[in-house]
């Protein structure tokens, strides 16, 4: 059965856990689907993991549409939230809507994702009235990391905290879905998963959250670059692929790939008639 924003609110009062992913292609989210995560995340981490870049402020709208069309594809009964780029929603509710619209119609995505807490409620309350589900995202927000001087836990004072409190209310009333919290300690997030009525999807945030979601090349060991202390590696898939490709590599210099098991037949008479 297909997951949508009424199967968050069900979880959530039900005491439910829910999972999310993030994918970026077809095949990933075809087995992201086949394995029953609730939530596919298509987060402007595609930047880094898939693009190279060194943060997420490079990833356009274009970025974002081509990449959730895809996963859209193969997501057959996960719910596929696609996150708006930096600078798609800061600049007025007009463009918000619009491209939140965009990543819908021509993305394919169930729902859409935007960073920010109070700052960007009327904008959260605008997308929401046009019939587009919002996740709101606060804490850690990787977009406005040169402002927030790093990837640095939020919350740990008692203005940061209080910050993320009224940004978790102003989100909630503004009509968002859910909410992630990135990067904030873990008593305070379990407060505020308590505090809300919408349900709370955790990355960096201790396990009461009532959800979870990782980039997938992170719980997988792909993406080497930096391993950030909430991520645990459920499997060691880069390690693996590098050794396949070195294995690839190897047998076509000595000569054992591709071998007869591989290779197409033809009647030997054949090849003898045919001048060369």
């Amino acid at each position: 059965m297909k997951n949508t924003v009424l199967t968050f609110r069900r979880a959530k009062e039900e005491g439910v856990k829910l999972s999310m992913l993030t994918a970026y292609d077809y095949t990933t989210a075809k087995l992201v689907d086949e394995a029953g995560i609730n939530a596919i995340l298509v987060g402007d981490s595609l930047g880094m993991t898939m693009l190279g870049y060194e943060d997420t402020l490079s990833v356009t709208l274009e970025d974002m549409i081509h990449h959730s069309k895809a996963v859209s594809r193969g997501a057959k009964n996960t719910l596929v939230v696609c996150d708006l780029p930096f600078m798609t929603y800061n600049t007025g509710v007009r463009d918000a809507v619009i491209n939140a619209g965009r990543l819908m119609s021509e993305g394919r995505a169930n729902a859409v994702k935007l960073e920010g807490g109070a700052e960007v409620a009327e904008e959260i309350r605008a997308i929401v009235n046009a019939g587009i589900p919002v996740c709101a995202h606060i804490g850690l927000t990787p977009q406005a990391i040169n402002a927030l001087g790093g990837f640095r836990v939020q919350g740990k004072d008692i203005e940061g905290a209080k910050k993320l409190v009224e940004d978790a209310k102003a989100v909630e009333a503004a009509g968002a879905f859910a909410v992630v919290l990135e990067c904030v300690p873990g008593r305070l997030a379990e407060e505020i998963t308590k505090m809300l009525k919408i349900p709370t999807i955790g990355i960096g945030a201790g396990n009461k959250c009532d959800g979870q979601v990782l980039v997938y090349q992170d719980m997988l060991g792909m993406y080497t670059e930096f391993k950030a202390k909430f991520i645990k590696h459920f499997a060691s898939i880069g390690e693996d692929m590098v050794e396949a490709f070195r294995d690839y590599d190897r047998e076509i210099k000595e000569g054992i790939f591709p071998d007869k098991e591989h290779t197409f037949a033809i009647d030997e008479s054949i090849v003898e008639q045919i001048e060369y």
